[in-house]
């Protein structure tokens, strides 16, 4: 006598969730998991953004230049942080491929909002402090004419001349 699981169309690995086996993961572990790759990568996040930021403000201010030469006019893109976050989103990216493909959902999907996150600030800090810039004030267009009545400025305000 044939068993029915034999007659089931489909790929093998679908023949076994078809009959009501659950799909093989990490069970409770898996959220665990996700949290504990998630904390890990906090604990690495936080010096990097300390010494990315250290060296924003060193730069900005000068202090990372030679003592007798002064800072450039335009100091430009730094790419450092670019780098370092882009290939920690990288690096982010590839262990959320290896945990999807081992069918470690919560975790895999954890790491993958991880990627995402480290992506947006990377692509934040390539902006840079151009759009922080605030263009200069304009120079006057009219010069009033001076005060004959020999009072303050507020007087000849006020009365028109």
């Amino acid at each position: 006598m044939t068993h029915p699981e034999r007659r089931l169309p489909g790929r093998p690995a679908e023949r076994g969730v078809a009959v009501g086996q659950p799909p093989a993961s990490g069970g409770r572990a898996d959220p665990l998991l996700g949290l504990f790759l998630v904390v890990a990568e906090v604990a690495v996040c936080v010096p990097l953004f300390l010494g990315l930021g250290l060296r924003a403000m060193a730069r900005s201010s000068g202090t990372a230049y030679a003592k007798g030469a002064p800072p450039p006019a335009d100091l430009g893109t730094d790419w450092v942080p670019v780098a370092a976050l882009g290939a920690l989103a990288v690096v982010v990216a590839l262990v959320a491929v290896l945990l999807l493909r081992g069918r470690w959902l919560w975790a895999g999907g954890m790491q993958v909002i991880v990627a995402l996150v480290l992506c947006a600030a990377a692509l934040t800090s390539a902006g840079g402090g151009e759009a922080r810039k605030e263009p200069p004030n304009p120079a006057p267009t009219w010069n009033s004419p001076p005060c004959r009545s020999g009072g303050d400025s507020d007087e000849c305000a006020r009365s028109g001349g």
